[in-house]
């Protein structure tokens, strides 16, 4: 069985990376002898779809199962499709994860736990929220770990409206085209299956 970590290093003693499309590295790990392949993520730099790329990604390497932080709904969607199962609101070592999973400690989901395009950035491609929930614009966020950011983030930490709606418009664009794809796929199964 080969099993896939998010994680921000090149070995089983790294910390799991709770971003699954923007990792740094993928190790590829057979929990019944936890021999390892470490591969980086190229997918992370893209401005978008990387989660749809790492899961392919993922994919090609033949995993069956991946077990990160947070996962998105474009990836979620890939992976299941692709029959990989996911569990995800995982942290730690990830020696210490996967040792988890293989005593069957873990719970598989097909619910993604962040929107579309969780930890980017404008400036940098990445980004990490200060805290639990999404704060008030402009205002102090509070707790630690990660956070979700709301918008596109200037130098300031104050919300660009002109750039955000724009880009808002144009997820739900893509959305729309892949919904109405969707929908068509099922009508063409349904009608497929009434013609037999």
């Amino acid at each position: 069985m080969k099993v896939a970590v998010s994680s921000n290093g090149e070995d089983l003693n790294a910390q799991l990376d709770p971003r699954f499309g923007r990792c740094a590295y993928f190790l590829v790990v057979d929990p019944d002898n936890m021999s390892f392949e470490a591969f980086e993520n190229k997918s992370a730099v893209q401005g978008g779809g990387a989660g749809i790329q790492a899961a392919q990604f993922l994919a090609s390497k033949r995993v069956e199962v991946v077990i990160t932080g947070n996962c998105g709904p474009n990836a979620v969607q890939t992976l299941s499709a692709a029959g990989v199962e996911l569990f995800v609101g995982q942290a730690g070592i990830i020696k210490e994860v996967v040792q988890k999973f293989k005593n069957g400690h873990l719970k598989p989901t097909s619910e993604a736990t962040v929107d579309s395009h969780f930890g980017m950035n404008v400036k940098t491609g990445f980004g990490r929220g200060g805290g639990m929930g999404q704060g008030m614009v402009g205002g102090r966020s509070t707790g630690r770990g990660m956070g979700r950011m709301s918008g596109v983030q200037t130098s300031r930490g104050m919300r660009d409206a002109t750039n955000s709606g724009g880009q808002d418009l144009v997820d739900l664009k893509h959305q729309a085209d892949r919904l109405n794809k969707k929908i068509k796929e099922v009508i063409s199964q349904v009608n497929k299956l009434e013609n037999r």
